[in-house]
């Protein structure tokens, strides 16, 4: 009888997953459609679920006999100085029938942006839950009306506090687990469910023969071996399985300026990576920045490495247009890391800045084929302005204008161009000068109106293209701006030192609108 059952779930994991198996192996990149249940007890399950997460050096607590577990925090995409997000994994055990059983993986994420904030965490609650309004002094005075305890070390330590607030943050974790974020959100990962489910299950009916992972993409320079488990991605995109193959070119199309994209890009390629594929990353940024990217890439990242980076005269522009931000710098040290790691993680420039019109257009063309037919097992991920991915020819000003997109289209076997969806937030943006000065652009923090669609990266495809010629959309979630990173110091982003003299740090100002 548990031969029968746990046939039957093997076969709904063939049938669910079947896109995402390559012979004797299976790939992460497919979301399953259905959940691993396993044909045995939780009891007899879980001591090989301990055993998967002390193998893939994931450390973790447990309280005892209650068959649920937490690991501890790891930083998206490894030991880079400057990530902003860290995830870790609760595993919750489930009584399906007497004989068999299921897990709920959830994947914690917590950012000390505030990209996963919840609506309204900003508002200003007072001592009695409610909004409160006025000078400190005069809160002081409302928290003593109160009846709030004055002894050093009480609620009137922090008079915006009530009593059950106080109470609250006197009970609230100490130690590894207590962090300030600014945001963060939880969700079941599915990939998670059957990554564990593959090991346990085989184990459990002394089946020698099961699918294994695919082996990860490593650099030709890379040490050692690396497994799958070895990588923190992020959650993964929904979507963007069917998309990744040797060969294949995906057209990002963006606006320039948000924290979101180049994290996108940094995911995509991280779990491109990971699943097998060798990842290429093409940005819109100067021909003349190549040599120094490849620099950094190979690099360790120390300081000098960055400021080499940050001494092409791109990143210093006085009209800094969101392909230099602090965001596009991060992924660099992201991709950076994974290529350190031994991920076969490559990135390329396209920009012909010199140029203007279709002459500019065909040069970008050009440059990204040449990679494309250079690399024929590669998954090529293309970052650039949303006009220049479209694949249909004609601009409102000019009908004749044949975009990049369309260029690449015609030339070459496997083109997808998304255009971005996201929902309403901020974007540094630069646009012509309020004041009608001529050849001068305003940058600044703006609006960006979207539309909801969840908090989760995916991928959708329609079958077809739409006016714009795109063949779908790339959703990133909530926008947030992300600034210059000279704005940020010269030195590695995030590092908030002084390393020579930078400007001085200060919080993006709204740009007038008129």
């Amino acid at each position: 009888m548990r031969s029968m059952v746990y046939a039957v779930s093997m076969s709904l994991f063939f049938l669910t997953g079947c896109a995402a198996r390559q012979g004797s192996t299976y790939s992460d990149l497919f979301t399953p459609d259905g959940e691993a249940i396993y044909a045995r007890p939780l009891e007899e399950v879980w001591p090989e679920v301990r055993t998967f997460f002390t193998e893939n050096k994931l450390p973790f607590k447990e309280d005892k006999g209650s068959l649920v577990l937490e690991t501890d925090w790891r930083q998206e995409f490894g030991g880079s100085r400057i990530a902003s997000f860290w995830h870790r994994y609760m595993v919750l055990g489930k009584r399906e029938t007497p004989t068999t059983s299921k897990l709920w993986i959830i994947r914690i994420t917590k950012s000390s942006s505030t990209a996963l904030s919840p609506p309204g965490r900003e508002l200003d609650w007072g001592p009695s839950r409610s909004l409160t309004q006025g000078s400190l002094e005069e809160r002081l005075d409302a928290a003593a009306t109160e009846g709030l305890m004055v002894s050093s070390g009480g609620p009137a330590a922090d008079p915006l506090l009530s009593a059950e607030d106080w109470g609250d943050r006197m009970n609230a974790p100490v130690g590894e687990n207590s962090f300030f974020a600014g945001s963060g959100q939880g969700s079941r990962d599915l990939v998670m469910e059957w990554r564990v489910f593959r090991f346990v299950s085989p184990k459990l009916m002394q089946e020698e023969n099961a699918p294994q992972p695919v082996k990860v993409a490593t650099a030709p320079n890379a040490k050692g071996g690396a497994g799958s488990m070895d990588f923190e991605c992020g959650l993964p995109i929904l979507g963007l399985g069917k998309h990744v193959k040797p060969g294949g070119v995906l057209l990002l199309g963006e606006m320039h300026g948000t924290q979101e994209v180049p994290r996108f890009v940094a995911q995509t390629s991280c779990q491109s990576a990971v699943a097998g594929t060798p990842v290429t990353v093409g940005l819109e940024l100067p021909l003349e920045s190549q040599s120094r990217l490849e620099a950094f890439i190979d690099s360790a990242g120390e300081e000098h490495d960055w400021l080499k980076l940050m001494e092409a005269p791109f990143w210093r522009s006085p009209y800094p247009d969101g392909r230099s931000s602090e965001a596009m710098a991060n992924m660099l040290e992201q991709l950076r890391q994974l290529r350190s790691r031994g991920l076969d993680v490559d990135v390329f420039v396209f920009d012909h800045p010199t140029m203007q019109g279709q002459a500019r257009e065909s040069a970008m063309a050009a440059t990204v084929r040449h990679q494309v037919e250079s690399g024929p097992k590669r998954f090529h991920v293309v970052l650039s302005g949303n006009i220049h991915s479209r694949t249909k020819k004609g601009l409102l000003w000019d009908k004749s204008f044949k975009p990049m997109g369309l260029l690449l289209e015609d030339s070459l076997d496997s083109v997808v161009s998304l255009d971005m969806a996201y929902n309403s937030g901020s974007a540094w943006i630069c646009a012509v000068d309020g004041q009608g000065v001529k050849d001068s652009l305003d940058c600044g923090v703006r609006e960006a109106k979207g539309r909801d669609n969840g908090d989760r990266f995916f991928v959708h495809t329609w079958g077809g293209t739409n006016g714009d010629g795109f063949h779908g959309v790339y959703y990133v979630g909530a926008v947030n701006a992300s600034a210059p990173a000279v704005q940020k110091g010269l030195g590695r982003p995030g590092a908030n030192d002084n390393t020579v003299s930078p400007a001085a740090e200060a919080r993006p100002q709204v740009a007038a609108v008129r």
